[in-house]
């Protein structure tokens, strides 16, 4: 079988198979260097069939596209499939399994998601399609994602003006569920004009035509035109969204598509402990502990821990919280450590694991293995400590397991400042 491997990045994006011209499939991936390199694998014929075999034998070339998240990667994924109509992603699966993405023809349109084989029966109503998505399950997550940043209407109906006897007139104030969630953005309640709904209605069309920067143009010019006015609460909101655009948390999204990749790889299904620590001035420290399984997050594993003994000292805030976390002998030990901070956090970790770490037979092959992930000034992650092996296969386990951790000690310090501020 010839390979097709380029230099190709570490990053979510696309990829197309090509013979000549011609596309022959589309695909999204977390990680497009080891989704492309998997289709080279010598158990190909066993995992994934002889059509993606012929497939292969056909292609003359591979190109692709990066994304900043993996959202973006599985919105352009139906973009291409739908501008090339590529032979093997319909050969690969029954397209009638597919599923859309419906905007309504209405005065407040609906976004609603409907099976390629019951398209038909929306036609008349239907004013935009989007598809085909390929994963059903994926599209539901993403626009859970989307959503949170443009709440939108699926299922209540707009608000109903009413006269009472003395002819006087009022609107209806009965908010559905999903607006009681921030969900919706108050079409049931008239909370939201047709013509700022309209707005968010273009920046969901835009953002599944692959347009973000077009989107975040607009926001801008939208938050200054507010600021102007000095309409600063609407100003602070369309920041926020701007924000939100710019740091898409996917982590549900990278979490199904790890495990799915592991399960048609056949890859090891190991166990991950993610820690991190959380505090203002020293005040209400608290220490965490998640977990993944699988490349799936474990629940009902996450452990809290109030930090006892030392205040504003994030070292040694970690060495409390692994030492208080590696007593308990009757939790199933890791594979692999993750932990948020430099070499110092690094070293504190590794010396209060160094009793296990040479007498367990893991990941690394010489024991229990320890990663740290290191923030930029802007929090985000810039690169990762450790073995290079262990962070080249698990590199998106990694940075999921780390955000998780982040976002539970986050949640868990801000509980207990509420109860202390009270």
């Amino acid at each position: 079988m010839k390979n097709l491997q380029k230099n190709l990045p570490d990053k979510p994006g696309v990829y197309l198979f090509r013979k000549g011209t011609e596309v022959l499939y589309a695909g999204k991936a977390t990680n497009l260097r080891d989704r492309v390199r998997s289709y080279f694998s010598p158990d190909l014929m066993e995992t994934r069939g002889p059509k993606l075999v012929k497939m292969l034998e056909l292609a003359s070339s591979v190109d692709y596209k990066e994304t900043d998240s993996v959202l973006e990667a599985l919105l352009l994924e139906a973009v291409l499939i739908k501008k090339y109509k590529p032979k093997y992603n319909s050969d690969l699966k029954d397209d009638k399994s597919f599923s859309y993405v419906v905007i309504t023809k209405e005065n407040f349109p609906r976004v609603l998601i409907v099976r390629g084989k019951e398209l038909v029966d929306w036609t008349e109503m239907t004013k935009e399609i989007f598809g085909p998505f390929p994963h059903g399950s994926e599209l539901r997550e993403a626009l859970k994602i989307i959503r949170k940043i443009f709440p939108y209407r699926d299922r209540c109906f707009p608000s109903q003006v009413q006269t009472n006897p003395g002819g006087e007139t009022s609107r209806m104030e009965k908010r559905c569920f999903n607006a009681q969630l921030g969900l919706c953005p108050g079409v049931c309640t008239g909370k939201i004009s047709k013509k700022e709904y309209a707005r968010v209605i273009r920046s969901i069309r835009l953002l599944f035509q692959g347009k973000k920067q077009v989107i975040l143009r607009g926001l801008e010019k939208h938050m200054k035109a507010k600021a102007r006015v000095q309409n600063f609460e609407k100003a602070v909101e369309l920041r926020n969204k701007i924000f939100a655009l710019n740091h898409i948390n996917d982590i549900v999204l990278l979490k199904r598509n790890l495990a799915a990749r592991r399960l048609s790889e056949g890859g090891g299904l190991i166990r991950i402990e993610g820690y991190d620590v959380a505090h203002i001035s020293g005040t209400s420290t608290v220490g965490v502990m998640v977990v993944m399984e699988g490349g799936a997050l474990a629940k009902d594993e996450y452990r809290k821990f109030k930090i006892r003994t030392r205040k504003n000292d994030d070292p040694g805030s970690l060495r409390e919280l692994l030492e208080r976390r590696f007593k308990h002998k009757e939790w199933q030990l890791p594979d692999l450590v993750v932990i948020d901070g430099g070499q110092v956090q690094k070293n504190v970790a590794q010396t209060v694991l160094r009793p296990m770490l040479n007498s367990l037979n893991t990941l690394g092959g010489g024991g229990m293995s320890v990663v740290s992930v290191v923030k930029n000034e802007k929090h985000k992650p810039d690169h990762i400590l450790g073995d290079s092996r262990i962070i080249r296969d698990y590199h998106h386990d990694i940075l999921a397991i780390n955000a998780e951790a982040h976002r539970f000690a986050i949640a868990y310090h801000r509980l207990l400042r509420g109860r202390v501020l009270k």
